[in-house]
């Protein structure tokens, strides 16, 4: 805890934000500057709550209390080793991950939550500006070799964790840079490639090896990974998108969302090789699909000067509190308004995408109707159909399964009813094959992924070391 009457003394209170008008004109990261002296009130808001449910709504399990604590009394080297200890890569969930520590946070039943993932942040910034966080070799070598297929958040965890086990660690990337969803499919704006660049770098100086540029299934057989090495994690998350296969999808100007904020972050990266880049310049943009991929979509298309900007999803308008079937300590399934959302969107609900409506191969709108969910079943409302312009729409309805055609076919592994990899404690149907993260447990959070990865680690080091 914090102090203990903390929560009542203060408030919560946030960094704020650049002006709108100057952060769309640039792809960096825009949370102004906010005194440790503030942070640490924020973190003597932590109560004595007895029972701490943040640990259970926290897939990591991180120790919130504890660096709260710590926070509170200025001992931020020792808040650093509290959060170190469960979470790999804090500055990642610091700034990307949706809190759900603060969803079961005792003091948010009615009050605002204490502001656990600006804490984090926090704490993970200093440990870098002091000089904490620095490169660690391994204490043994064990000789065991492993390889990792994909380096997301997942891929990325599973490197270090087993890396300071004292294994070989080679991690295997199909694209020219290290980072997966962190890299290329979150936008600058909300995880600037140089925290990434910065955790990459420590990485490899701390032995791991990493190979870019390699297809593995294509540039590699699986038949190779398996005689190399000693054992195999698989971390390719889940990359098909959910399709919305209805008439008028061949037409220009319909793009699955990643495709999309995959080319921007190229673009700023310097890199983008794409002659024909998809762009929301000076167009109508919808995005269908409510989640935060679409809010990273609305984001995009503003700092690439749309004209407008449309948000539409199917499910009905999520209520501004928590609703009886919806308690504490539960995930709150209400409104959220993201920073994306502030700098300007229209957003709508209940409404059925029915087609794409073009003119010469070109998008030029999106037939809908209003719908409601009556006794389990989707109904359309009489009368509501109409078509809404649009001349890009984005497709941010989520991932279905990872890709089976190559690796996973030459593999031969199970998978479940999703098509996800099917695993029993992180190890596959095939001796020395393991998975972790979106590939096995399906599309989910950051937070998720690193928590998979570290789990998966534990059970690979088992297998070697039995």
């Amino acid at each position: 805890m914090g102090k203990p009457t903390g929560f009542i003394e203060f408030q919560r209170e946030l960094p704020e934000n650049e002006p709108t008008a100057k952060r769309l004109k640039k792809y960096t990261e825009f949370e102004l500057s906010f005194p440790e002296e503030k942070t640490e009130m924020q973190a003597a808001r932590c109560m004595d709550c007895g029972v701490p449910f943040c640990h259970s709504g926290c897939p990591l399990g991180n120790k919130i209390p504890d660096f709260n604590d710590a926070v509170y009394r200025n001992e931020w080297k020792e808040a650093y080793q509290i959060l170190k200890s469960t979470n790999n890569f804090p500055e990642f969930t610091g700034r990307i991950c949706p809190a759900p520590c603060e969803g079961s946070c005792v003091l948010g039943i009615n009050h605002p939550p204490v502001a656990i993932e600006h804490i984090e942040k926090s704490i993970a910034e200093k440990a870098f500006e002091m000089g904490w966080e620095i490169v660690r070799h391994p204490q043994i070598q064990t000789g065991k070799k492993v390889a990792i297929v994909g380096s997301g958040p997942a891929g990325l965890a599973v490197a270090d964790t087993l890396n300071q086990k004292g294994h070989e660690v080679t991690v295997f990337e199909r694209d020219s840079e290290i980072g997966g969803l962190l890299r290329y499919g979150i936008p600058d704006f909300k995880l600037d490639k140089v925290v990434v660049d910065r955790r990459v770098t420590i990485l490899g100086k701390e032995g791991i090896s990493f190979k870019t540029n390699v297809n593995v299934g294509q540039d590699i057989k699986g038949s190779e990974l398996l005689k190399n090495f000693d054992a195999v994690v698989l971390c390719g998350g889940s990359t098909i998108p959910r399709d919305l296969p209805i008439p008028g999808r061949d037409l220009e100007g319909v793009h699955f969302a990643m495709d999309f904020l995959t080319q921007q972050n190229r673009d700023v990266a310097g890199n983008l090789s794409v002659k024909n880049k998809i762009s929301a310049n000076k167009k109508d943009v919808i995005v269908i699909g409510g989640g935060d991929t679409g809010s990273d979509c609305v984001g995009t298309s503003n700092r690439q000067g749309a004209d407008s900007v449309r948000q539409i999803e199917i499910m009905d308008k999520p209520p501004l509190e928590r609703v009886e079937t919806n308690p504490w300590p539960e995930w709150p399934m209400t409104l959220r308004t993201s920073t994306s959302h502030e700098e300007g969107c229209d957003r709508e609900w209940a409404i059925l995408t029915k087609e794409f409506v073009g003119e010469n191969g070109k998008l030029k709108g999106l037939k809908v109707v209003d719908v409601a969910f009556k006794n389990g079943k989707l109904v359309e409302k009489d009368g509501s159909e109409r078509i809404i312009p649009a001349e890009l729409t984005l497709i941010a309805a989520g991932f279905v399964h990872p890709q089976k055609e190559g690796l996973l076919e030459q593999l031969q592994i199970e998978l479940d009813e999703r098509g996800n990899v099917e695993t029993k404690n992180f190890k596959s149907s095939s001796k020395k094959i393991f998975a972790a993260g979106d590939m096995r447990r399906g599309q989910s959070l950051v937070v998720w992924a690193i928590a998979e990865g570290r789990k998966a680690a534990q059970a690979v080091d088992d297998y070697l070391t039995a």
